[in-house]
């Protein structure tokens, strides 16, 4: 991922310096499980005793340098790693293969960068929470189409992003552990020189359980799951950001982003306020979506292994780590910065009139008898000469008159009295329990 984009703590994870690490960590586990478990000699402790000395900054630089002839990255790794360790050091990666470090030192990382999103996950949702407390009462024109609708509430707006986000958690979580396995299986996944045994007690000490059924990787669709969740979970957050962005445009000014004293909208026009961050964010969510297919297409491989993946997972796994984090964090401090203009939502919620109240007069038309087909027709001819006319609507319904046939002057008017909000708490409830009843 571009510096730009990338939080300090999501890098060491991901660094060159992360990585050896992880795989450091996968070699010196499998060396303590056969050692206990006596598959290699006791005086194989001594670079064992070592571990805690490596200095990583000379490991990496001479891994750098002996990949340019041998082409292999964990060989180049591995030799370097032995001329720290000394002639102990030929015990280390004793039975395994390549993929038996960089699958399970992966799958390390992959939960170190999980800890990181969900931690940051639960710090959005929390401010999603107290924004949707916070406007439970605010009552905002309800928009489909992309046209007035009826009037629904600025908090329940916020809580149907919070709802959405509880469920794209769940699902990153689910995906982390499903991840939480590693594979020291050998070549083809058959323990042909090693054993389940050294598998288990060395997976054991490194906090993962054991894949069932290996080949010489782990299986992708795991992998696929993780991006497939990241990708959901960026749309979650790609909605948020475009509702803001529609509510901040110039003729509807309801909400804005947060916008600092020193901050300029445009090189060329001092009057923009435009909303870059929530931008941002939508551009951001079209990486993830484009992240997935490649894990997806990572699954088939050829026989027991091939590796068209690798290539890919280097790029996608890291940047979309990364991306997801840096939107969590974005989008948080949208949400908590995010200005409200309450004068404009009232202002917008009466521009054109109050034909929002026109289901309600069709319901009582239907109560009344009228079929609803005809009903509808008749609402519709008021509506349209409330606007065509500029009448008001409830005067335009009370002149009508096949609907003055059926509904009295109290009557239309007790339709105009409708409280849109009479059950807002019911749906409070239902997410966030008792918490759901009280008001920011």
């Amino acid at each position: 991922m571009i510096p730009r984009y990338t939080l300090p703590e999501m890098e060491a994870i991901w660094s060159e310096e992360g990585k050896y690490r992880s795989w450091v960590a996968v070699e010196f586990a499998v060396l303590e499980a056969q050692l206990e478990l006596g598959v290699i000699p006791s005086e194989a402790r001594e670079a064992l005793e070592k571990k805690d000395r490596i200095d990583y900054a000379r490991l990496r630089e001479r891994a750098h340098q002996i990949e340019q002839e041998v082409n292999h990255d964990v060989i180049a790794f591995l030799w370097a790693l032995e001329e720290q360790l000394g002639p102990m050091g030929r015990w280390v990666h004793y039975g395994l293969t390549s993929s038996d470090v960089v699958d399970t030192a992966f799958s390390l990382r992959i939960q170190q960068a999980g800890k990181l999103l969900l931690e940051a996950f639960d710090a959005y949702m929390e401010a999603l929470k107290r924004r949707a407390l916070a406007e439970k009462r605010t009552l905002i024109m309800g928009r489909t189409h992309g046209m007035y609708a009826e009037p629904t509430s600025l908090g329940l707006k916020f809580l149907s992003f919070y709802a959405e986000g509880q469920r794209h958690r769940q699902a990153l979580r689910e995906a982390l552990e499903g991840l939480r396995v590693g594979k020291l299986s050998g070549a083809v996944g058959t323990y042909a020189f090693t054993s389940p045994e050294v598998e288990e007690r060395a997976l054991a000490k490194l906090g993962l359980a054991v894949e069932p059924v290996s080949t010489q990787i782990l299986p992708r669709d795991r992998h696929a799951r993780l991006l497939t969740a990241i990708a959901l979970a960026g749309g979650g957050i790609e909605r948020l950001a475009v509702e803001i962005r529609l509510l901040q445009r110039t003729e509807i000014g309801e909400l804005e982003e947060p916008f600092t004293a020193k901050q300029r909208g445009s090189s060329a026009m001092p009057h923009k306020r435009n909303p870059i961050r929530s931008e941002r964010l939508t551009g951001l969510s079209r990486l993830l979506r484009g992240y997935a297919l490649p894990a997806m297409e990572n699954q088939a491989l050829w026989h027991e292994r091939d590796i068209s993946h690798s290539s890919v997972e280097r790029v996608i796994v890291p940047d979309a780590t990364h991306a997801l984090y840096y939107m969590l964090h974005l989008a948080r401090r949208v949400v908590e910065g995010l200005v409200v203009h309450p004068e404009r939502i009232r202002e917008n919620l009466t521009r054109f009139g109050n034909l929002y109240y026109s289901q309600g007069i069709l319901l009582r038309l239907v109560a009344r008898g009228v079929g609803r087909q005809e009903a509808y027709g008749w609402v519709k001819e008021a509506a349209h000469r409330a606007l065509r006319e500029g009448t008001p609507f409830e005067t335009a319904l009370r002149e009508h008159p096949r609907i003055r046939e059926h509904l009295s002057e109290e009557e239309i008017r007790a339709v105009f009295e409708t409280d849109f909000l009479a059950h807002v708490d019911a749906i409070f409830r239902r997410v966030l329990g008792e918490a759901g009843a009280l008001t920011g």
